[in-house]
């Protein structure tokens, strides 16, 4: 891996597929546990818990300072009580997508609202 590239942050996309009656329970497990993620490991950038219009997807966006504290914290969060397993068990998902980026480029807008492109560095 190039220089460059590691020092790119890293992002994980956990995407649940469920039934609709499903979605609010699950949208609020997934809040506290990106809560609990981003209060006890390092690195944490940011994270999304997102639900779809139909009710039968959430994902989940966690975003880390580098890959090794994001996969240093799901290896560590996974052997919790209420890890990601547990929850695909306890909502009846019937599909789940793991995957993980390297973040190359963001658009972000500023208070002054102007629009910034930030490449990585």
């Amino acid at each position: 891996m190039r220089a460059l590239e590691q020092n790119r942050s890293f992002t994980q996309l956990i995407e649940f597929e469920i039934e609709p009656h499903q979605q609010s329970g699950l949208v609020s497990a997934l809040s506290e546990q990106t809560e609990c993620l981003a209060q006890g490991y390092p690195g944490f950038l940011s994270g999304s818990v997102l639900a779809s219009d139909d009710g039968r997807r959430v994902l989940n966006y966690l975003q880390w300072q580098t890959r090794e504290a994001g996969e240093a914290a799901f290896q560590s969060f996974e052997k919790g009580e209420q890890d990601f397993w547990h929850l695909i068990r306890a909502y009846q998902a019937k599909t789940v997508t793991f995957g993980s980026f390297q973040v190359v480029r963001s658009i972000e807008r500023s208070p002054d609202n102007a629009l910034h492109c930030r490449l990585a560095s």
